[in-house]
Parts: structure tokens; sequence; C-alpha cells
């Protein structure tokens, strides 16, 4: 048996190839992830007569070069978690950190965890490819979260409270009635120059222009808001009409971005069995679908649904000693953040919104909650019931298609 070990970094990799007790066949030496130099690795380690397993950390977007090039050739490549290998490496007394030392490490955990070893499966591209837009998704709205703070200090200037009468965006729809209304009207002077009646009817024909409801009750509180307020800087400064817009135009920018990208997820998600089975789950709707198969990929990769929970970091592990036996475990919180973070969007939509059907959830949700949990603390117990069903029922559909 012969256990490679790479040590992965940006561009190159530190490759040592050892035998049991030690026995060093190679020592560590630096490989570019070039077609050159991965061609150069392969022809040496197809030369070996005995059983050969590659061992790699997972990093990021790195290790995936190497990775598919040897998995291409044929050749066992095991990709093991770094916070398992992080305790592995940590054993000894002493913490040293090369290149050339974590090789030996890593080539070494493979000689001792030779029988546990797993080859690495390789994902569908549908959904590495759902995965890739739904990071890019969190990414985009990080930045609209920025971009509201940024036009909201702005409004606070020019129209101070006009984001409690407006507040309201639709995700599935890409529409924001305070940045188009804001775009319209942008100063409190704006408004105030007309007289009540003017401003409720063309608040009006603004407001049937963007298909919003053409409620003369809204635009009247808007007109009272905009009486009793006190805007800080004068709509005749130059700069402060520059600003805003500029503002609008950026969260707008953002807005389509995020609305191309959660189009191209809906698409793409249509074309997998288990889409119709995951969007008809309670609290799941057409922005939810997407985004939690992206997190969740194929399912089929979990043994069961023990293993889904753990993926989220939902999981709380086990803790006994002696007589005492831990109840009151807080999650790990050592798995996926971003599916934690879709899957409780989900509990939350799902509490607010009963559905008519398939409400096993969301009783459960309420029952922890008489029971004197905290609500967040119910969700999360909710979404460990959730992920439960929604292995259990998306692998039946793959088991149907066998």
């Amino acid at each position: 048996m012969i256990s490679v070990g790479i040590d992965v970094s940006k561009g190159k990799s530190t490759v040592c190839i050892l035998k049991p007790y030690g026995e060093i066949v190679s020592s560590p030496f630096d490989v570019e992830h070039t077609e050159t130099a991965m061609h150069e690795l392969v022809s040496m380690l197809l030369k070996f007569d005995d059983e050969l397993k590659v061992v790699m950390e997972a990093t990021g977007i790195y290790h995936l070069p190497i990775l598919t090039y040897l998995a291409d050739k044929g050749i066992f490549v095991s990709v093991i978690n770094p916070y398992e290998m992080k305790k592995y490496r940590t054993q000894g007394l002493r913490s040293v950190k090369t290149d050339k030392h974590d090789s030996i490490t890593i080539a070494n955990y493979g000689i001792d965890h030779w029988f546990s070893l797993e080859n690495y499966r390789f994902t569908d591209e549908l959904y590495n490819e759902l995965n890739l837009l739904g990071r890019q998704y969190m990414h985009y709205m990080r930045m609209r979260v920025e971009s509201v703070l940024s036009l909201t200090h702005l409004l606070d200037y020019t129209m101070p409270g006009i984001k409690e009468l407006l507040n309201g965006w639709n995700e599935a729809s890409n529409r924001d009635k305070l940045s188009d209304f804001v775009e319209k009207y942008w100063h409190f002077d704006n408004i105030t120059r007309m007289s009540e009646e003017e401003f409720i009817n063309d608040y009006a024909e603004w407001a049937k222009s963007k298909g919003y409801h053409t409620s003369p009750k809204k635009a009247s509180k808007i007109y009272q808001r905009a009486i009793e307020g006190i805007p800080t800087l004068s709509s005749n400064t130059p700069s402060v009409k520059m600003l805003v817009l500029e503002a609008v135009r950026v969260l707008r920018e953002v807005d389509n971005t995020l609305y191309k990208i959660i189009t191209q997820m809906q698409e793409l998600a249509k074309m997998l069995p288990e889409y119709s089975v995951v969007r008809n789950m309670g609290g799941i709707g057409d922005v939810l679908a997407p985004k939690l198969i992206a997190e969740i990929g194929d399912v089929r990769r979990f043994h069961n649904g023990k293993a889904l929970i753990a993926y989220a970091g939902i999981d709380a592990p086990p803790y006994q000693s002696g007589k005492f036996i831990g109840t009151q475990r807080k999650i790990s919180k050592r798995g996926s953040a971003a599916l934690r973070k879709v899957g409780y969007e989900a509990m939350r939509c799902l509490k607010t919104h009963k559905p008519n059907e398939d409400a096993v959830v969301y009783d459960f949700i309420v029952k922890k909650e008489q029971e004197g949990k905290s609500k967040k603390s119910a969700k999360i117990a909710g979404l460990n019931k959730f992920l439960r069903i929604y292995y259990a029922r998306v692998l039946e559909v793959y088991k149907s298609l066998e």
C-alpha cells in the first residue's frame, strides 16, 4: 500500500509518497497545476505496482484542478475535511507548519486511515452550477444590504422616516417600492411643493404606472410625513439629488443581478427530478426551492438523514461522562452556514404562513414553542425535522427512477 499525501496551495501542490512504517518512497516535492506537471505526476504514480491512494485536504477551489485531473486518470483520491486533518496534525507536542511537513502528515494520515478512506465522488455538474450560483447570490445579497443602508442613510437627510412607510422588496418579481418612489421624489420638498390633493393624484398616477396599489390613504400618510419631517439637507444643494439617485441606481443594479441569478437557478433546479417534491414542501416557494437544492446538492451522497443534519451543523453531539448525561446541548454549527441560513429562512416563512397541507413541521415548531422553547430554538428544531423529511422524500424520488 502506497499513500500519496498532497498539500494543496494556490497554483501548486507539495507531494509526498510513503509506505507503511514511515518508509519514504519519494521525499516532498512541488508540482505546478499545469498540464505538463500533472502528466508527469500521473506517469510517476501509475508506475507503482502496489495499491495506491491519494489523500488531500479540501481547500476551497484550489484543490479542484489536481483532484479533477487525477480522478480522470482513474486514480483513487480521498478528500479530507480540513478540521479533521487539523486535529490529526496537532496530535504531537510541537507545532510545525511547512508545506513539506504537511504533505508528510497527510501521507501518514492515509496510512493510518487506509481502510476508512473513501474515493471522492463527483456530483452532477448541474448541482455544482447551482451551488456556484447560490453562493454568488449570497454575495450580492450582502451587497444589497450595504446598498440599502447607504440609501437609507441619505434618506435620513432628505426624507426622514420614509422607509417606514414604503419598505417592501419583492425578491421574486424584482420590485422595490422604496427605490421606485425615491427615484421620482427623492426629497420631501418635491412633495410639499404640491397640495395634498395634488400629491395624492400624482402618487396614484405613479403607483399605477409602476404596478402598485393606488392607495389614497398611503399617499396621505406620506404627505403628512413630508409636512412634519425635517430634512437636514436642502433640495437646492447640488450634490444631494445626484447622491440619492446614484444610491438608487446602485441598488437597482444589484437587484437586477440578484433577479438574473435566481431566475437562472430556478431554470436549472426545474431540470432536477426532486424539484417538484421540494417545491411542494411547506414553507418552500419559487425562490427558496432552488436555494435549498443548491446548498444541499445531491442527497444520495449522504448515507442517512442524520448525515444531512450534521452537514448543516444543526446536530447536537451527545455528551456523557460517568453518571452525567448532558441533555441541554447546543447545535454544533460545524457544517454549512449557508445551508443553515437558507433553512432558517424557510422555517421563518413556514411559521409566518401556515400551509394548508403538509403542516407537520409547522405543528412541530408550534409544539416546541408551547414547551417553552424560544422562537429561534423552535425553528432550528423544526429545521432538523424538515431536513429529515427532505432527505426521505428526495431519496424516494431517485429510488423510483432506478
